[in-house]
């Protein structure tokens, strides 16, 4: 089947390039191919190059008429594999979680297991008028996060 031997071809091309990691992958009907990578030290041109040669070259255009194209997930893409985490940290996200909580704060560890945000926030003081600056932190676990997506300020 042709997206078997599409894919036969991508995993073959990634495994030859570890820092790379497979986002997204689709065959439309009409044999449209759609790669989203991703790179432990970002994508460049020359990356998605590659993925596309591994493929292109890989397969006959007598045999099986297509088109291909090999996308880096975007800055504003949700976040959907634990490595892209990893090329995160120190950067703000913006979390929901499965119970509809929304988290927005700096990525400052990756395990296996979760991440940890921290952000700080102004709370009235325990004594007294006024308010001070407190600095929070949650731990969660990849299971309870429903999307993430990296906050990009200017």
């Amino acid at each position: 089947m042709f997206k078997d031997s599409v894919k036969k071809l991508l995993e073959d091309g990634l495994n030859q390039r570890k820092d790379l990691f497979l986002i997204d992958f689709e065959v439309l009907g009409d044999n449209t191919i759609k790669i989203v990578i991703d790179g432990d030290n970002g994508v460049l041109v020359e990356d998605c190059m590659f993925v596309s040669r591994a493929i292109e070259h890989n397969l006959d255009r007598e045999e099986q008429d297509f088109s291909l194209e090999v996308l880096s997930a975007g800055a504003t893409s949700p976040l959907v594999n634990k490595r892209q985490y990893k090329k995160n940290i120190g950067r703000t996200l913006s979390v929901k979680t499965v119970n509809n909580e929304n988290i927005e704060g700096k990525l400052t560890e990756v395990t296996d297991e979760k991440i940890i945000l921290e952000w700080k926030t102004r709370e009235p003081k325990p004594v007294g008028k006024g308010k001070v600056t407190v600095k929070k932190q949650a731990e969660l676990s990849y299971d309870s996060i429903s999307k993430a997506q990296v906050v990009i300020k200017f």
